[in-house]
């Protein structure tokens, strides 16, 4: 009986054009060709591939960028595959470099199970899109704000003088959106006006879309991950960059260490002599680590229980940057389980029907609970996420049931 032969594919991508190399289960090389980046060449080169015998697995260079097309036609024709890191610099300089050679390099790589990562969930990037333009309109915002600020530095003295009053950028920008240049006759002050009105009226569509983009990411963040999204200090920013590190398909995760290694946070050795202490890797994927740094900035301005952790450290003898290196690592590891047992979350919709039934006011409740009414407020409506205020809130009101009946 004859068994067809077993094949492993390496793929090197490219924006017009992606370059398969066939090798064996034993490492023989088979072929070799291109193949545009369209549905056809996609076609083209699974009919290719299966052309050697059963293609076992994939190697994708790039399954998130030049590679997404090629990935999602693999795995719709039930084709396993799998994400290479690109070859290595020293093989390169010895054996040099072309689209063939990257290829069999990325085949070699599957077959040697070295580097090998689990291509992300497709859905992943709705994700990066809409974090994408989210970020795009912040930062052309803030180019635009130091834009109005620059021409106001050079203006003739009389309108600089006019725009300095304004206390805050908000207030500025207001008024030079309402502003009429034509109304000056000095040349100069018209252009400058006109210039400036038309960097406020592009920051303020800047901000409705900053606006929109947020709230598309927290629906879409809270409909994936809940848990994630109810973390405390974690916003819908942060929650999509985890999300788009980690990848929505969380079994890519192989353990809560290679989480913290892919945030760059995981602790590295730095002794030295009498010396014995470590650091936080400065590898992996940076966006990831700020995010994981701003969570921890959140909790250490206005958690308690954070408060207090660092309130003991620093007594025992800790600096402040040690002491944000352990949250970060701790909160990697709450951030993991969040990210791959996904959790329901506590439906405080109950809250405010049961207070109203019951004809007891915010600033009743609030002093009960030694909080400003505010905060029992955004609790009820879902804005805030405190569990164990809303456990103790609950029991309050399911007490004054009891005792009223």
């Amino acid at each position: 009986m004859t068994f067809p032969r077993r094949v492993v594919i390496g793929a090197d991508t490219h924006l017009d054009t992606i370059h398969l190399a066939a090798i064996s289960d034993t490492g023989q090389p088979l072929g070799d060709a291109e193949f545009r980046t369209n549905p056809t060449g996609y076609w083209a080169a699974i009919c290719w591939a299966r052309s050697f015998g059963e293609v076992v697995t994939v190697g994708v260079e790039g399954t998130s960028s030049y590679g997404a097309g090629l990935t999602q036609a693999m795995q719709a024709n039930d084709i396993h595959v799998v994400e290479v890191n690109r070859p290595d610099r020293s093989a390169r300089r010895r054996q040099g470099k072309s689209d063939p050679l990257d290829a069999y390099s990325a085949a070699r790589a599957v077959l040697a199970g070295h580097g090998l990562a689990v291509a992300k969930d497709p859905h992943t990037g709705a994700l990066k899109a809409l974090l994408i333009a989210r970020r795009g309109a912040i930062k052309a915002r803030t180019a635009a704000i130091q834009q109005i600020k620059d021409l106001l530095v050079t203006a003739p003295v009389d309108l600089r003088e006019r725009y300095r009053r304004y206390p805050t950028t908000l207030r500025l920008v207001e008024a030079l959106a309402g502003c009429r240049p034509r109304a000056h006759e000095d040349p100069t002050t018209v252009s400058v006006l006109i210039a400036c009105k038309a960097l406020a009226q592009r920051i303020g569509y800047l901000e409705r879309q900053d606006r929109e983009l947020t709230a598309e990411l927290d629906a879409l963040t809270a409909t994936i991950n809940p848990a994630l999204r109810a973390a405390y200090g974690v916003g819908p920013d942060t929650a999509a960059q985890l999300l788009i590190t980690a990848g929505t398909n969380s079994h890519r995760l192989r353990s809560e260490a290679a989480f913290a290694m892919l945030a760059g946070v995981a602790p590295i050795p730095a002794s030295s002599g009498k010396t014995s202490r470590h650091r936080l890797s400065r590898g992996g994927d940076r966006a990831a680590n700020n995010a994981l740094h701003r969570i921890v900035l959140v909790r250490w301005s206005h958690d308690r229980r954070t408060r207090d952790y660092v309130a003991r450290q620093l007594a025992a003898g800790r600096s402040k940057n040690d002491v944000l290196r352990l949250l970060k690592r701790a909160i990697a590891r709450e951030i993991f389980r969040h990210l791959t047992a996904p959790c329901p979350i506590d439906d405080y919709s109950d809250l405010r029907p049961a207070r109203q039934a019951r004809n007891i006011t915010l600033t009743a409740a609030a002093a009960h609970f030694n909080v400003w009414p505010i905060t029992i407020s955004r609790l009820e409506r879902g804005l805030k996420r405190d569990d164990t205020l809303a456990t103790n809130y609950r029991q309050w009101l399911n007490t004054l049931l009891i005792d009223a009946a």
